[in-house]
C-alpha cells in the first residue's frame, strides 16, 4: 500500500433526529441521520400499508383477501 494516500478511520458518532446517538467507526467524525433503526418504522413495528387511491382494496377484491 502507498503511504499517506488513505484517510484516517477513527470513530464517528452518528446522531439522529429522533435524538438518538451511537458510535462508529468511519472517515468521518460526525453523521446526521433524519432516521435510524431506533426510530424507523420497520425495526419498531409501527410499519402501516398507506391506501394509495384504492389500490389495496382493489388487490384484496382481486386475490380474495379479507379487509383488516
Amino acid at each position: 500500500m502507498k503511504p499517506e494516500i488513505h484517510p484516517t478511520y477513527a470513530t464517528s458518532t452518528v446522531s439522529c433526529a429522533c435524538g438518538n446517538t451511537f458510535q462508529t467507526r468511519s472517515t468521518v467524525d460526525a453523521i446526521h441521520t433524519d432516521i435510524c433503526a431506533a426510530c424507523h418504522p420497520f425495526f419498531t413495528g409501527k410499519q402501516k400499508l398507506i391506501d394509495t387511491a384504492g389500490r389495496v382494496e382493489r388487490f384484496r377484491q382481486k386475490y380474495g383477501k379479507a379487509s383488516a
